[in-house]
């Protein structure tokens, strides 16, 4: 089973069954649907960085956490420069990157927590979104894997992270792998398919050759097979089928949108207070 959807009002939300089942967490992957932002950015446009009206992201910010329940004090956010960096998030993090981009965590693309009510978040507009659970040791985790990140094992750095501060077994964990764009969308030239090829003897699993010097990337098949061989059970990782190139009335693409528009969030947290 794959994500499924969740209308709260106006806004379309995706969940994760098996997350769900736990009972631990409250999470969700947004939706372009429900917010305040014109133009470009319409309408639920999550992140400061992209030019949209930062009062219109605050409010749009605003009409989604109250869905958890929370305001934008207990928002985590980190900066995204498509790198490797793991964060371990505490209390004393809360809010940061909650209302502003100055706020965010530098330098950072993944984030990890065990302390409840702690909001973790991550932006898309294309990029693979990974969201990470572990209910043995109740820790969760984000990851926010472009084809840069996806190269660097984003995802493999993201679960190490967790089993060196909570003693995350790979083989207990669950993980998801979100809505982003699919193979059918994501042509590449020859520099990223090389940068894949001297990392990953399997790369040929992820790659289609279309013409010559062009390849189609599964993006979601990569991180996919990475966290299946950093550990986790296939049977334990969920894999969103949606492609958001293809589904530009649901999702913000940087590829369709040819740059300019707005960006969807993952988001997880621990269940309780902290």
């Amino acid at each position: 089973m794959g994500f499924v959807r969740k209308q709260v009002d106006d806004i379309l939300l995706f969940t994760i069954p098996s997350f769900t089942k736990t009972g631990l967490v409250k999470h969700g992957f947004t939706s372009r649907r429900g917010g305040v932002s014109s133009g470009h950015y319409s309408s639920l446009n999550l992140a400061f960085h992209v030019g949209d009206n930062p009062d219109c992201v605050r409010e749009n910010r605003n009409k989604v956490l109250s869905i958890f329940g929370y305001s934008p004090d207990r928002l985590v956010a980190g900066e995204q420069v498509h790198g490797s960096q793991v964060y371990v998030v505490t209390a004393k993090d809360a809010g940061k990157g909650g209302t502003s981009l100055d706020t965010a965590i530098a330098g950072t693309d993944a984030l990890i927590t065990n302390n409840p009510g702690v909001l973790l978040s991550s932006y898309y507009a294309d990029c693979v979104p990974l969201f990470f659970l572990d209910p043995e040791h109740k820790g969760i985790g984000l990851a926010h894997a472009g084809w840069k990140g996806t190269v660097q094992e984003i995802g493999v750095h993201t679960l190490k992270a967790m089993s060196e501060n909570f003693g995350t077994d790979p083989g207990c964990c669950l993980a998801a792998v979100g809505p982003s764009i699919g193979p059918c969308c994501y042509q590449v030239d020859s520099h990223v398919y090389q940068r894949f090829a001297e990392r990953f003897d399997y790369h040929q699993n992820f790659f289609k050759i279309e013409a010559e010097g062009k390849w189609k990337l599964n993006l979601q098949r990569a991180n996919y097979e990475q966290l299946v061989r950093a550990g986790i059970r296939s049977e334990n990782i969920t894999v969103s089928s949606l492609c958001t190139a293809c589904c530009q009335d649901i999702f913000f693409s940087y590829r369709k949108d040819q740059g300019k528009t707005g960006r969807q969030a993952s988001l997880i947290m621990l269940a309780g207070e902290s």
